[in-house]
């Protein structure tokens, strides 16, 4: 008979909580008439922890790989049950109550999460910082980032179908491994649900692996470069629009208001706005290509269009014409500084052509220079 559950437990010197976990996942099997196993994905421990889960029956993975992502990820891989339910093994999750997790995946449900803020952090369980602002602010990132209705992000006790960890094609290797699964999830549309999880305090006497800042920082930096959109594109809107806004009136005149006034001094910094954002935007386009070629993100249905629309030659057209436009503004500039004999410029009307020339340029070049490089980027989608 085929396995029906696989519940992996990645280890790195956990002898002193690592029985416990065992058994009790071996009592749920037993109690609940599940036909599965114990894999312990053990990342190079040297307190026995390995003779403790053989001793125990549990399969052993040595993987050599460090890191938290790389255990679970290798211990995964080598299970054989179709669905799988991963929890740590410190103890701090109760192995004997997993038949939430298992119903939903019977359900259908590609991942099932533990909520441990609903179902209850007991004292001392949770560092104060962690519950309060870690992983709140976490959890509500990776909601308005990627529109999953997940109140725990960071719950390590969560199942899944072994079908469904092979679509989400898994990379990271540390600890924002918890968060790349959730990301992953929820740009793959794979249906999601929570289960109600207790927190209990780890039976472990040293400290946990977890570095609240290091680990915390990984997993923002996670979230924010596997989305694009918020890291590049809209900041890049916002800036555009305000630059371009206060540049045309800017150009056409001073801007008065009360007894303040801004003029080309202002005209400077409205333009490097523009330019800044329209950076943002190229960006935002290298990004989505790079991710989406190397397989870290997955390919949306708009993204094939991309490349009909934006192509080489289009690129380098528009590049061309923005320059050209540039180099005109600074021909009329050049016939102003004549007219002066090319002596002193004290009127402001010749800073509002010149400022608006160079900008033009540096986009007519930023223009082309992304065309190019958007083109290698994404050479294979070019027919």
């Amino acid at each position: 008979m085929s396995l029906e559950l696989s519940v992996v437990m990645p280890c790195l010197n956990e002898a002193e909580t690592l029985a416990t976990c065992i058994k009790k996942a071996q009592a749920f099997l037993e109690r609940e008439n599940v036909n599965g196993e114990i894999v312990i994905a053990d990342n190079g421990s040297t307190d026995g922890s390995q003779k403790i889960a053989e001793h125990l029956n549990a399969r052993v993975i040595n993987i050599p790989e460090k890191g938290y992502g790389s255990a679970l990820r290798g211990g995964i891989e080598a299970a054989n049950g179709t669905y799988i339910i991963m929890g740590d093994a410190d103890d701090s999750y109760d192995f004997n109550a997993l038949m939430p997790y298992l119903i939903k995946l019977r359900e259908g449900y590609d991942l099932v999460m533990g909520n441990r803020f609903k179902g209850g952090i007991k004292k001392g369980a949770m560092p104060f910082l962690h519950k309060y602002l870690g992983n709140p602010v976490l959890s509500f990132i990776g909601r308005l980032f990627y529109k999953a209705k997940i109140g725990d992000f960071h719950c390590g006790l969560r199942g899944f179908s072994k079908e469904a960890f092979q679509t989400m094609k898994l990379k990271t290797s540390g600890m924002e491994f918890a968060s790349e699964m959730i990301v992953k999830a929820s740009l793959l549309k794979l249906n999601i649900t929570e289960v109600t999880t207790i927190l209990s305090p780890d039976g472990r006497s040293r400290p946990p692996h977890l570095n609240t800042w290091k680990d915390g920082w990984r997993h923002l930096r996670f979230l924010t470069l596997y989305s694009p959109k918020w890291l590049f594109l809209y900041p890049s809107l916002i800036l555009m629009f305000f630059g371009f806004i206060f540049s045309a009136i800017l150009i056409k005149s001073p801007l008065n208001i009360g007894s303040i006034t801004f003029d080309v001094n202002t005209l400077l910094f409205t333009t490097s706005c523009f330019l800044i954002g329209f950076q943002l935007l190229l960006f935002y386009g290298l990004t989505k290509v790079f991710t989406v070629e190397n397989g870290l993100l997955p390919k949306s249905k708009k993204y094939d269009t991309l490349f009909r629309y934006i192509n080489l030659e289009k690129g380098l057209l528009l590049g061309i014409i923005i320059v050209i436009i540039g180099v005109f503004l600074s021909l009329y500039a050049y016939h102003n500084w004549k007219e002066l004999n090319f002596g002193n410029i004290t009127n402001s009307n010749t800073l509002r052509i010149v400022i608006p020339a160079v900008t033009s340029i540096l986009l007519g070049v930023q223009t082309i220079l992304f065309s190019l490089f958007f083109s290698i980027l994404g050479l294979k989608n070019e027919s």
